[in-house]
């Protein structure tokens, strides 16, 4: 146990004292908010008060505020989300790095089994991914808080952090092995380019999946990144659509809530939180498997 938290330790202090690896990994965030605040967030507001105007003596200021602050927290649930994909792909760079400068052939020969080195990067991409969309849960709370939205209760931050514990378990398990594939820095620099590009699409943040295609929809729902950002956006969004579309038919709020990608269906089925907490923890465990394959298929070549 203390090889495992020396080995974590140093893993997450290497990522940490590197700025430039901290702030790339959140520079999707910086893309979301500035596309939000510039472009998207006024689209999306208007296509709220589009639907909302169809009902005669509806009250246009309260419902414009309402649209605003529906947005912020869809926003908000979907940065936390891709904060899981960037922070944990940052984190391997120090895996990649090891491997290249010859110092992870050196931690092999050392008196420690290779499912604690194993474990060790991946328990580091996972704290510091927990830790990094915790703060970003608090920050965005608080600041939709201020522009006027209730805060959680107790109840929904245990549910939230739960969200964000699995969340972040299943990008350590993907990036790792994905950084197993990665030979060298300029190819893992290359993936966290594409990665960070794809992830706000593929989550559905930067166009909601059902202003897309079926085959788009049917390509997104082939990964995880999609039922991370629907389940914190179902959770964090709940009260909000409830006050905005207070009043209306229930059809009208559902189905703003499929367009918006909040409620999604796989295989003909809704999923709620549950079944997409399930279906994230099951991509994280089959690339953890797959990974862990990988390292010991290499035991020959690494020595």
């Amino acid at each position: 146990m203390e090889k495992f938290l020396v080995l974590t330790g140093r893993n997450l202090k290497t990522y940490f004292r590197s700025k430039g690896a901290v702030f790339f990994s959140l520079l999707s965030t910086l893309i979301v908010i500035c596309l939000m605040v510039f472009f998207l967030g006024d689209m999306n507001v208007e296509s709220i008060l589009e639907i909302l105007e169809q009902f005669p003596g509806r009250d246009r200021i309260a419902d414009e505020k309402n649209a605003e602050l529906l947005i912020l927290s869809w926003t908000c649930a979907g940065i936390i989300s891709i904060n899981a994909v960037t922070v944990t792909l940052a984190v391997y760079s120090t895996m990649i790095k090891d491997r290249t400068t010859g110092k992870l052939n050196s931690i092999y020969t050392a008196p420690i089994s290779r499912t604690v080195i194993t474990i060790s990067y991946v328990a580091a991409a996972w704290t510091a991914s927990v830790l990094i969309c915790g703060l970003t849960l608090i920050l965005t709370e608080v600041y939709g808080v201020v522009k006027g939205l209730e805060p959680f209760s107790l109840a929904v931050h245990v549910q939230l952090l739960g969200m964000i514990m699995v969340n972040s378990f299943a990008y350590a398990a993907i990036m790792y092995f994905l950084a197993m594939l990665s030979k060298t820095e300029s190819a893992w620099s290359g993936l966290g380019t594409v990665t960070g590009t794809l992830v706000g699409f593929l989550g559905g943040i930067y166009i909601p999946i059902g202003s897309l295609s079926e085959t788009i929809g049917k390509i997104m729902k082939c990964t995880p990144v999609i039922y991370g950002t629907s389940m914190f956006r179902r959770v964090m969004s709940k009260g909000i659509i409830e006050t905005t579309f207070a009043d209306l038919p229930d059809e009208v709020a559902e189905g703003y809530r499929e367009v918006m990608g909040i409620d999604l269906d796989l295989l003909g089925r809704s999923l709620n939180a549950a079944k997409e907490e399930l279906l994230i923890l099951l991509f994280g465990f089959a690339f953890l498997v797959i990974g862990t394959g990988i390292l010991k298929y290499g035991k020959k070549t690494d020595r």
